[in-house]
């Protein structure tokens, strides 16, 4: 069975003689992104009815949907506190197409058109995650959302789950996403399909969050 890295799109291949009947995560060889599988299916009584052909991604709509379904109900559970999100890009489309998954989830969405107020709410810690681009222009001012977020405190920064769309982009790629101070990067290309790439991206960046927090009340508890 094969699988496609979201962070990078190299297929992944696990031998299905040695794939266990229940779902499973490997790690990309490339870039150390977790991968799923749904597991071995059990051999069908009958001739199974003839599956769904490919997408570009190599998977069937079949598994395509039961692994966004998994990952939409792991998102759910570990952001917990639904937030509000702040989108800033000059193609209106392509904003709808990048925060369509979390409204989905029960996000609030706001588009940035009033001049230093969403500059003063990202500052507050208002938004939990911000949709943008390096050349997005905070209305009314002269500098960019992206330099705004750049000028945040590393705790304020830290709340924020950061989307940079470009051309320059690879999707999912994580080293451009870390030089470029951002959770995850997108070419407005391949927005269309960005829901399980960004739901895996939200799920791995919450875990890593939930074991720092762990990591620093037991020891806030030790010191006490």
């Amino acid at each position: 069975m094969q699988a496609p890295c979201p962070q990078c799109a190299q297929k992944v291949l696990v031998d299905d003689a040695k794939a266990p009947d229940r779902p499973f995560s490997v790690r990309c060889p490339k870039c150390q992104g977790i991968v799923r599988f749904t597991g071995r299916s059990p051999e069908p009584a009958s001739a199974p009815a003839a599956p769904s052909a490919p997408g570009e991604d190599g998977l069937s709509d079949e598994i395509r949907a039961e692994m966004t379904a998994r990952l939409r109900r792991e998102v759910s559970e570990l952001e917990a506190a639904r937030g509000q999100v702040l989108a800033a890009l000059p193609d209106a489309q392509l904003a709808k197409a990048l925060t369509q998954p979390l409204a989905d989830l029960g996000y609030v969405v706001d588009v940035l058109d009033v001049p230093e107020e969403g500059g003063r709410l990202l500052e507050q810690g208002t938004y939990s995650v911000v949709v943008t681009s390096r050349t997005a222009p905070v209305p009314g001012q002269a500098e960019t959302l992206y330099s705004r977020l750049s000028r945040l405190s590393p705790e304020a920064r830290r709340r924020i789950f950061v989307v940079l769309a470009g051309d320059e982009f690879r999707t999912g790629d994580g080293t451009q996403a870390f030089v470029a101070l951002a959770d995850l990067v997108v070419n407005p290309k391949d927005a269309a399909g960005i829901e399980m790439p960004m739901l895996n991206a939200m799920a791995e960046r919450s875990r890593l969050f939930q074991a720092y927090r762990d990591a620093r009340r037991r020891f806030e508890e030790a010191e006490s």
